[in-house]
């Protein structure tokens, strides 16, 4: 069997940018089929041909016959299968990949800009927000995972429908190609034989169980395709419901302002900051404002506003 490291290696970074159900399906893909054909099925269908016995001398007569039974190898069909199965996911971890470098471009502008405004504002309160939101940078930095959202999670969606749909394909093509199994006895008749000839397949009992296991997996992976597409699609619907519901919460109740200022000889009551919230709908006797926490005027008691 060829070398299987480089796809491998490959796969392992689709690992790292796919949700939960998509490393179920890569670990399948991995233990269950790869690891399986290279070290277990590649020795039983060894001997495919080798041992295919008819009982004729006929020369030619053999070759037509294992051409009949074993139209394409099933160790090459299922090697064809898992890079055809595994190629959308190349796609898809292309265009994560280019979402990451670009979001680091985005990181590092913005670390840019707020450094000059670090060096350039001289309020205590800006200072704390800024060298938070560098912090988060720094954190962020350390993410090996683009966000799945927006064109990337149409990609992704995509390449598990297209994965889906060649799975399918795959399965199919086997099941029209042998069926269930193999049968020890074959009758052949066609020409150069001279009549019907009997021949005989090697280790029938041995290649049938790899044939209904590699089926059943092949299954099973379909399986995980259609629940991931499923969770997605739950996942996204909560999002859409759940976000209408509560957005916009905190805007009913308070509108934000951003403004920077210093204390004057006439508003006594100002402190310096960056965010100031009013509740003026709220306070049937007079409006009030409330600055980092404190409580900054009253109109009723014939505070200044700010």
């Amino acid at each position: 069997m060829g070398d299987w490291n480089l796809l491998g290696s490959i796969l392992e970074e689709v690992h790292i940018h796919s949700t939960i159900v998509g490393k179920i399906w890569l670990t399948i893909l991995f233990i269950f089929r790869m690891l399986v054909l290279g070290v277990a099925a590649e020795d039983v269908w060894d001997d495919e041909q080798s041992e295919f016995v008819c009982n004729t001398e006929q020369p030619g007569c053999k070759n037509v016959c294992y051409d009949q039974v074993f139209p394409i190898s099933l160790i090459r069909y299922w090697v064809l299968q898992i890079i055809f199965v595994s190629s959308p996911s190349l796609v898809y971890m292309g265009h994560a990949l280019y979402r990451l470098r670009a979001l680091e471009k985005e990181r590092h502008k913005k670390k840019a800009h707020l450094k000059v405004e670090l060096e350039e504002t001289e309020a205590l309160e800006e200072h704390k927000r800024i060298e938070k939101e560098l912090r988060k940078l720094e954190e962020q930095k350390k993410v090996r995972k683009a966000p799945l959202r927006g064109s990337l999670l149409r990609t992704y969606v995509l390449h598990i429908i297209t994965r889906s749909v060649v799975e399918l394909g795959f399965i199919v093509g086997q099941y029209v190609l042998y069926g269930i199994g193999l049968s020890p006895l074959y009758k052949c008749e066609h020409d150069p034989c001279p009549n019907s000839v009997d021949c005989f397949v090697s280790r029938p009992t041995e290649k049938n169980i790899f044939m209904i296991f590699m089926l059943v997996i092949a299954g099973v992976s379909l399986f995980l395709n259609l629940l991931e597409i499923f969770h997605l699609g739950v996942k996204k619907i909560k999002e859409t419901i759940y976000g209408s519901k509560y957005s916009g919460d905190d805007e009913s109740i308070c509108r934000s302002k951003k403004k920077l200022h210093g204390p004057t000889s006439m508003h006594p009551y100002q402190f310096l900051t960056t965010k100031t919230y009013a509740f003026d709908a709220h306070f049937p006797y007079g409006g009030a404002r409330w600055t980092n926490g404190t409580y900054a005027s009253l109109y009723a008691n014939g505070w200044s506003s700010i």
